[in-house]
């Protein structure tokens, strides 16, 4: 739900309470932003997520009854709108990947700085996703990152350094239409919707 005076309406998910104080807390402190909703494991979480429909949902990764990526999957399928980031102090680069892939929008280390988490918060409502590099590491270590090929991984080079599909097209020696074919499969891949989206996930997974 939209809170009052166009705040954005955050449903948060953990299983610690002190660790929902807290966050509770930092929220407080942004005058653009407020809780709508609290819960202590995925059950609840899923059921607070269809009947308020918040701006964004936070869930803990691992909580009881269901984990935070079960989670968001069955909130997606009802919500397909929905804005979900995970919040998370481990876990294995599969899980985060499997819950990417569903439609979560970011994922984040829960010791990260209280300005990159609301950073991320803001981005993910603007329909961005983010990735906390911590995560991204993880990711590219195990090598769960998207398969992007050479020939793609060059273009979203030149498009992070501002080229245009035209001079991209020229530089490397292939037609616009190659270009745009290439960024179409790149887009898909990392699940993004813009040239700016792209380059930086494929920044933050170590891509490129």
């Amino acid at each position: 739900m939209k809170a009052k005076r166009g705040k954005i309406g955050i449903l948060f998910a953990d299983d610690h309470q002190i660790v929902r104080e807290g966050f509770v807390r930092l929220v407080g402190r942004e005058a653009d932003m407020k809780i709508v909703g609290e819960a202590e494991n995925g059950l609840e979480a899923v059921r607070l997520a269809i009947e308020l429909k918040p701006d964004v949902t936070v869930l803990d990764l691992r909580m009881p009854l269901k984990d935070g990526a079960t989670a968001a999957a069955e909130i997606l399928a009802a919500r397909p709108d929905a804005k979900i980031m995970l919040l998370t102090s481990f876990a294995t680069a599969a899980e985060v990947k499997a819950a990417i892939d569903a439609g979560v929008m970011g994922a984040v280390v829960k010791d990260c700085t209280s300005e990159t988490l609301i950073d991320a918060i803001r981005r993910i409502v603007r329909g961005e996703k983010f990735i906390s590099q911590e995560i991204a590491d993880t990711l590219a270590k195990q090598n769960i990152a998207p398969a992007i090929s050479e020939r793609q991984r060059e273009i979203l080079r030149l498009v992070a350094k501002g080229f245009n599909n035209d001079e991209i097209a020229e530089r490397i020696g292939i037609s616009r239409h190659g270009v745009k074919a290439h960024l179409a499969i790149a887009f898909e891949r990392l699940g993004v919707s813009s040239r700016t989206e792209a380059a930086s996930m494929a920044i933050s997974l170590g891509i490129i």
